[in-house]
């Protein structure tokens, strides 16, 4: 079931500037830090050296800049890939299920180093993924990877599954991005990148739930034992 949102719910959703858990998941592993720390390096080596073209206070803040770039970049990448987001016009709560989970082990980089014998070698780094396969009784279909943690080994197909979908189109026709998802039963959120506010998607969900339950009717009260009704100071006829 997919329910359209307003672009002003759809902004509350995706954050302007990087949240914390955004810059801490683009933080990444340690590897990731030192390729940005070499790139500060690199920078402040050659804001360095002097350039005529440059006054010395924008050749300062250019360095400082550059020296710290392995601090403020995940904070830059975060908030371009929310941009990402927040450029699609309209959007929609889905809900459907998980039709099939699976694990796969994915090409993240290549190595090259030096054996004993003097020739090259290149390594593979591969990290375990998990597969979902997300769908529901209308047709729509559509595949989440992530990181494998331990956590996900709770999933199984059948599980109700939460996202939003994201569409250039007003009526929804054609989905051109996804969110992570949300797996309420396991209270567990599975994707590539963490763009939803997900307080914000909680209160969507939650309303969304309370829309779909029944009302349950009340049985009626038994009647008394003087022979007079619940809702009535007069005797009732019936004895």
């Amino acid at each position: 079931m997919l329910v359209p949102l307003t672009k002003e719910k759809l902004n509350q959703l995706i954050p302007v500037v990087a949240t914390g858990s955004q810059y801490i998941y683009v933080w990444g592993k340690i590897q990731d830090f030192l390729r940005r720390l070499i790139f500060s390096i690199v920078g402040i080596v050659i804001i360095s050296f002097p350039l005529g073209f440059i006054g010395h206070g924008a050749q300062l803040v250019t360095g400082l800049m550059s020296g710290f770039y392995w601090l403020w970049g995940p904070a830059v990448i975060a908030t371009l890939k929310n941009r990402r987001y927040r450029r699609y016009r309209y959007g929609g709560f889905w809900q459907g299920q998980v039709l099939d989970v699976f694990v796969s082990e994915e090409l993240i980089g290549k190595e090259e180093n030096v054996d004993q014998r003097g020739q090259l070698v290149i390594i593979e780094n591969r990290e375990r993924c998990l597969n979902l396969e997300v769908g529901d009784k209308t047709g729509f279909f559509t595949p989440v990877r992530a990181r494998l943690r331990r956590q996900h080994r709770v999933i199984r197909p059948g599980d109700i599954a939460q996202m939003i979908l994201f569409s250039r189109q007003p009526d929804l026709s054609e989905i051109e991005q996804v969110s992570d998802v949300y797996l309420p039963q396991h209270r567990l959120w599975v994707g590539d990148y963490p763009c939803l506010q997900r307080d914000v998607f909680n209160q969507i969900s939650q309303s969304f739930r309370r829309k779909r339950t029944p009302k349950r009717r009340s049985a009626p009260p038994p009647p008394r034992s003087d022979g007079r009704s619940r809702y009535s100071s007069k005797p009732s006829k019936y004895k």
